[in-house]
Formats: C-alpha cells, sequence, structure tokens
C-alpha cells in the first residue's frame, strides 16, 4: 500500500500545481466581481511563452530557464488579461463572452506564432526543465516524508504555500478587504473612497499572472513542449476548482488537489495493481467525469460574490 501511496500523491500534487496556481488566479479575479472563463486561454498563454522562452534561452540560462521562463510566462500572461480587464471594466462588455474571446484568441495567436517559427504544428522539446527534490528534513519523516516530501518539484510545493500566501491576503490585509468589498457591494466600496475600477484591473491583471505561472509549468514539467493540445481543459479544470471551493483560496486548492488526483491516476493507472486492468479511456475520462459530479452533485450551498458579472458604473444602482 505504501509503495502505491508513494506513487499516486507526488503524481497528484504536480499534476494539481498548475491547476492551484490558475485557480487562485480565478479567486482574485472573482472576487473583486469579475467573472474571468479566460482563464483556459491564460494559461494556453502562459505556457506557449515559457516553452519559447526555455528553447531561446536554454544555453544562455542553464538551469535557472525553467524559472525566467516562469516569471517571463507570468508578465506575458498578465499583460494579455489587460484585454479582458479592459473589455469587462472599462467597456463594460458581457464578462463571459469576453472570456471566451480571451481563450479563441490566445490558442489561435499562439498556434499561428508556433507554425510561423518552427515551421510546424509544434515546438520541439523542452530540454531544460525542473529538477526533482527531495525537501531536507521533512523527507525524512518516517511514512510520511517519502510520499510527501520525497521526489517531487518545487514549483508544486510553492504553488501549496501560495494557496496560504493568498489567503492571507484577501482575508488578512487591507487590500483583501477592498477586493471583497468591490466584489460583493461596489457602491458601498466607493463611497467609501475605494477605486473600483483600479482594484478590479489589478485582481484580472493577478489572475493572468497567476494562469500564466499555471501554464507554464503544466507545458514545463508535464508536456514538455507546445501544441494545440498542450492545454486541454486544465483552465477550465482550475475555474470548476475555485467554484468547488467556494472561491476561498483554501478550498480552491483543496479542490484542485483532488482533479490533480484524478488526472495523476489516468496516467499513473497502469503501473497500480488494481487499476491496471481498467480500460485507459476510462482513466483519460475520469478528472471532467469527477469535475462534472464535484460541481452538480457533492458542491453543497456555494455563493459566488454578490456583484460577480456586473459592471459597476459609477453613481448608479
Amino acid at each position: 500500500m505504501l509503495n502505491i501511496l508513494e506513487i499516486i500523491i507526488p503524481s497528484a500534487i504536480f499534476f494539481a500545481a498548475p491547476l492551484i496556481f490558475t485557480a487562485l488566479g480565478g479567486v482574485f479575479s472573482e472576487r473583486s466581481g469579475v467573472v474571468n472563463i479566460g482563464l483556459e486561454g491564460l494559461m494556453v498563454i502562459g505556457a506557449f511563452t515559457g516553452v519559447v522562452f526555455n528553447l531561446t534561452f536554454a544555453d544562455q540560462f542553464g538551469q535557472l530557464t525553467p524559472w525566467l521562463a516562469m516569471l517571463v510566462a507570468m508578465v506575458v500572461a498578465s499583460i494579455f488579461s489587460l484585454m479582458h480587464a479592459v473589455a469587462a471594466i472599462s467597456l463594460r462588455a458581457d464578462q463571459v463572452v469576453s472570456g471566451v474571446a480571451i481563450n479563441f484568441l490566445a490558442l489561435g495567436l499562439s498556434l499561428f506564432l508556433v507554425k510561423m517559427w518552427y515551421g510546424k504544428g509544434q515546438t520541439d522539446q523542452v530540454q531544460v526543465g525542473f529538477d526533482k527534490i527531495d525537501i531536507p528534513i521533512l523527507s525524512k519523516i518516517p511514512v510520511i516524508g517519502p510520499i510527501l516530501f520525497s521526489n517531487g518539484y518545487l514549483p508544486s510545493y510553492l504553488a501549496i504555500v501560495l494557496a496560504f500566501v493568498v489567503w492571507y491576503v484577501i482575508y488578512k490585509t487591507p487590500f483583501g478587504l477592498r477586493l471583497r468589498a468591490v466584489g460583493e457591494h461596489p457602491m458601498a466600496a466607493d463611497t467609501m473612497g475605494i477605486n473600483v475600477a483600479k482594484m478590479r484591473y489589478i485582481a484580472v491583471m493577478l489572475s493572468g499572472a497567476l494562469a500564466g505561472i499555471g501554464g507554464s509549468i503544466y507545458a514545463t514539467i508535464i508536456s514538455r513542449d507546445f501544441s494545440h493540445a498542450t492545454i486541454s481543459g486544465q483552465g477550465f479544470m482550475a475555474l470548476a476548482a475555485m467554484i468547488f471551493g467556494k472561491w476561498h483560496p483554501l478550498g480552491a486548492m483543496g479542490a484542485a488537489l483532488f482533479f490533480g488526483f484524478a488526472q495523476s491516476l489516468s496516467i499513473v493507472g497502469q503501473a497500480i495493481p488494481f487499476l491496471k486492468n481498467v480500460p485507459t479511456v476510462y482513466l483519460l475520462i475520469l478528472p471532467y467525469a469527477l469535475t462534472i459530479l464535484a460541481l452538480t452533485g457533492f458542491i453543497g450551498r456555494a455563493d459566488a460574490p454578490k456583484a460577480l458579472g456586473t459592471p459597476y458604473v459609477k453613481g448608479k444602482r
């Protein structure tokens, strides 16, 4: 049994990491009152940018390359998310339509550039990635150490730590109070001197930054290249994790770990005795089936921020 857990748990954690980053980005955006269906497209931009940067600069930066690629992906996706912010906040467009447009634009633009730069439908394979590590001291703990803190990727552990940081920021800081205020009652927040549009712009750009990190990590650790199928539903799973987690950072992390576990079974299932006879196709559809079940059957009462999806017009109720 321990051997099985040592296969499943580390795999689940690193599959969950991109979902955690992206879901936390979604929490920022939707807590401010802006629906962000475009998380999938922002992950695509992050994956594309991360892989292209890695392939271009691997010789110059060596082992630093994947970290720098992650930072560049964060910046590019954050800037890309500005289009959604302008449409949803300044132009008061339908936020769902704007998010869907971001998804199509991101995929079309990235594939066009891949075709133009590489002359084929996908990039080359990334050769310099994140190294697996054992967490000092923690990895030596009997039973738990080998399962949770050994043979893992540092970004996976950073994602879990970030969930607690985001919880603290949203619930324990003045910035977080303002963010929640503009998502619940923007007119009251405006009356208190909070710049609603500014807070929402910051939140949407933070969602872009975190989704870009998520996409970059997914492409660098899991797919190792970029093509039309690199990000195939992970952004929507992150969105589902955010809703399943009831717009709470720690809830979103827990839901992302659950979906990561389902994704890991589709990859490592054949190495697990009681799953090796299950047809692969069932394991592949498992993450998406569990996503639907989680949202329809087990979520319970989940109250979205009251002003979610509603453009704010100053002075208008």
